[in-house]
């Protein structure tokens, strides 16, 4: 069985490369904690996952996160892994981690990293899928039960296909296939029943900046940030992210 690593307590900042307190992680939006908060909670190797963000950020300040945490069971292993999108004014940086035990005993354990950071000039779409409870009794204040976070950067396209019909029950000529086309880098699904509401409202507001970010309009800004040079990256994943969607 995988191990789960304990959760420590908050820290008041995570040094950075020279060991002075990396600003980059303390975001002053209107999400519901920081991003080192949320890793912290999160609990899945925060000191490790923070430094990885952090190095990833490369100084630059967190204007949005959303910080993922997945639990699989696969029969008699329980399978953890984390998903963290920071946005900067100028890049969205995607970073993955999870663990794998080398022996039976949980004894020896890697953690697999991998970091991409995307102009955010280059993201193509942001697509959000509710899901709400009852919608014949919707008022206003009904919370979204669940969202599912679709961002696209690459051209990447998903091909969901199966047998079409023509509707009759009985009928049983062949009618070839019918799918759907999707365009998605990296799939998210938050759940209020799983993750609480406020990650669903922490979720809606990080779309909320990732947008007006790539479309140039007014986006939350970082407490006491300049504006910074756009540093276009490649990216480093040989697949694309599709994590969240399957529970």
């Amino acid at each position: 069985m995988t191990s789960q690593p304990p959760a420590r307590q908050p820290r008041a900042s995570v040094p950075g490369r020279n060991g002075v307190p990396h600003h980059g992680l303390h975001d002053h939006s209107a999400q519901g904690q920081s991003l080192e908060g949320a890793l912290e909670q999160a609990g899945f190797y925060p000191r490790l996952v923070a430094d990885v963000v952090a190095d990833a950020l490369d100084g630059r300040d967190c204007v949005a996160h959303l910080v993922h945490l997945e639990t699989h069971f696969d029969r008699a292993e329980v399978r953890r892994h984390i998903t963290v999108l920071v946005l900067t004014e100028d890049m969205l940086v995607i970073t993955h981690v999870d663990d794998q035990q080398l022996d039976e005993a949980g004894e020896q354990i890697v953690a697999q990293v991998s970091t991409e950071s995307v102009p955010v000039t280059q993201i193509r779409s942001v697509v959000l899928s509710y899901v709400y409870a009852q919608p014949q009794d919707y008022k206003p204040s009904d919370p979204v039960r669940e969202l599912t976070l679709f961002i696209a950067w690459s051209g990447g396209q998903r091909l969901d296909m199966g047998p079409a019909s023509c509707g009759d029950p009985q009928c049983e000529a062949d009618h070839g296939y019918s799918g759907t086309i999707a365009q998605e880098d990296i799939v998210l699904r938050i759940s209020a029943e799983a993750d609480g509401l406020q990650a669903v409202q922490d979720a809606k507001l990080f779309a909320r900046a990732l947008r007006a970010v790539n479309t140039g309009s007014t986006a939350p800004a970082p407490h006491g940030t300049s504006t910074l040079p756009q540093r276009p990256r490649p990216g480093v994943f040989g697949n694309r992210l599709s994590r969240g969607h399957q529970r």
